[in-house]
């Protein structure tokens, strides 16, 4: 069973920074092939993807995050990263670490971020 530990999360002033982590259980080879995200849930609301990050390195984002989030990996590490800046009180919500490859789907726990003054 590949575990997905996130990590990173806490409370923050409008404005500020923080950078997530997401470790994976699984060798630096077949954490290469996975396609790695990070999604958020809101409270009351769904959940909702923020960054993605391709075996290739290449990336999207939400629209409402673009600018201000960049999505990394280091494969060396089995990590992905989420670095978050001028972060908003609409960025408040628990943050999962997803990894998708071939057929296979894996989720981490979720680290939350509040973003409050």
């Amino acid at each position: 069973q590949v575990q997905l530990v996130e990590s990173g999360g806490g409370l923050v002033q409008p404005g500020g920074s923080l950078r997530l982590s997401c470790t994976a259980s699984v060798s630096r080879t077949i954490f290469s092939l996975y396609k790695m995200g990070w999604y958020r849930q809101a409270p009351g609301k769904q959940r909702e993807l923020v960054a993605r990050i391709f075996t290739n390195h290449s990336t999207t984002y939400s629209d409402s995050v673009k600018g201000r989030f960049t999505i990394s990996r280091d494969n060396d590490k089995n990590t992905v990263y989420l670095q978050m800046n001028t972060l908003k009180p609409e960025d408040t919500g628990l943050y999962y670490c997803r990894a998708a490859g071939g057929a296979t789907i894996h989720w981490g726990q979720g680290t939350q971020v509040t973003v409050s003054s």
